[in-house]
């Protein structure tokens, strides 16, 4: 009797990673392909409060450095040398007019170096026994033979089969639309940014004027990534570069030694959600191949790792259609509400005044707001209940603020 045919992952980012571990730790033969494997990915790199309490091995890598053996995966060793993470409790929101607010985050927010958590990931998988290529897959296609395994990919090294294709390697990977129709301009978002040398313990979020996305800073444990997201088509790459480093220098960042990056991301439309397919005859896609990133925050890596481990408990129990109708019940409605309200966040009005302006000044003036911003940071709060947990808690907000404004003009009550 043959060995069972294997399953192939192309992409070696935390999704591709861990469905690789799952798999290979519960006996199944995976074959893992990446051109890069390890490498600093530009993102923040932000992991909330939710997905550490998830993936705990995620936070016990801030107790040790993400150190990963030479003849696994090929990296210069001093990079593996330093803290795999970041514990951030500090945030600063900027509204698009410079009003501050910050406060301290209930649960801290592990940034990682990305070359860090992809390589603490794809150790793992190989310690399950996948089987890790540093190839590029330069085509997939089908058998013509059915006694064969159902699918052929080719690198420049050489050609392999397998049972099952699950595909992990980004928005723009080239194979998509072998599987799907490439996704839209209309559904990506454009980042810029730079790796800065130096160390800070404040997380910054500076929401702009015109441009539906932000500036991140977010400190890592040897360098701050510090970043812009705009909606492809609104505004130029070079246009928010320009707007970054401006921002940049005037809030005392030297670029003098930093890296520039610029990246794509998914950033659904609520129609595209609607019609959304990530699996079919022999094949699946998850994280950002399958867009499965928050249209508003763009936080990708808890949709990824838990599509990776959905996708993976699906072909374990040998239900591969099982995926689809468990990232339908937990994941989509959650970034189907994030899309439709995204377009309100960054251009609505509210009370006169513009959405962004009026969350900063709230947050600042209010406790309880602190306290919802906390629990959105951490990943506890979703979309789905926001609504009701604002009207609970608007108006001790407000009342909050009118104190607040009280204290500013020197008011006292009549009891004081």
């Amino acid at each position: 009797m043959s060995a069972p045919s294997p399953i192939a992952i192309v992409g070696g980012g935390p999704a591709g990673a861990l469905a690789a571990a799952q798999l290979a730790k519960e006996g199944r033969r995976v074959l893992l392909f990446d051109e890069k494997l390890a490498w600093e990915k530009p993102c923040g790199g932000g992991v909330t409060h939710k997905a550490l309490q998830r993936y705990p091995f995620l936070a016990e890598a801030g107790n040790e450095s993400s150190r990963i053996e030479q003849n696994s995966i090929e990296q210069n060793p001093p990079d593996y040398n330093l803290p795999a993470l970041n514990l951030v409790d500090h945030c600063e929101l900027i509204s698009p007019a410079g009003k501050r607010a910050r406060f301290r985050l209930q649960h801290p927010v592990a940034i990682f170096s990305r070359l860090a958590l992809n390589g603490l990931l794809l150790e793992r998988a190989r310690r399950a026994s996948a089987d890790i290529h540093k190839e590029r897959i330069t085509r997939i296609e089908r058998a013509d033979n059915q006694n064969e395994d159902d699918w052929h990919l080719t690198t420049p090294d050489g050609d392999y089969r397998a049972s099952y294709v699950i595909l992990a390697a980004g928005a723009r990977n080239p194979f998509r639309q072998q599987f799907l129709s490439p996704i839209s301009a209309s559904d990506l978002m454009v980042t810029a940014g730079y790796f800065i040398p130096g160390r800070s313990s404040l997380m910054q979020i500076q929401f702009l004027k015109g441009i539906t996305g932000y500036i991140w800073v977010f400190p890592r444990a040897d360098h701050v990534s510090a970043g812009i997201a705009g909606k492809m088509g609104e505004t130029s790459t070079a246009e928010l570069r320009r707007v970054l480093e401006k921002w940049l220098e005037e809030n005392g960042f030297r670029l003098d030694e930093a890296r520039f990056y610029s990246h794509i991301l998914p950033s659904f439309r609520a129609q595209t959600f609607e019609t959304l397919e990530v699996s079919g005859e022999g094949w699946s896609m998850i994280g950002d191949s399958a867009g499965l990133v928050d249209p508003i925050t763009g936080e990708g890596l808890y949709y990824a790792l838990r599509s990776a481990e959905l996708c993976a408990h699906a072909l374990l129990v040998e239900r591969p259609e099982q995926y689809r109708a468990q990232l339908k019940d937990e994941i989509l409605p959650e970034l189907k509400l994030a899309a439709s309200l995204s377009q309100r966040f960054y251009r609505g009005q509210i009370f006169g005044d513009s959405i962004l302006e009026r969350m900063v000044a709230l947050t600042a003036q209010s406790a309880s707001i602190r306290d919802l911003m906390s629990d959105l940071f951490a990943g506890n709060q979703g979309y789905q209940d926001l609504r009701a947990r604002l009207y609970r808690i608007l108006p001790s907000a407000l009342a909050e603020g009118l104190m607040n404004l009280g204290h500013t003009f020197g008011w006292r009550s009549a009891t004081s």
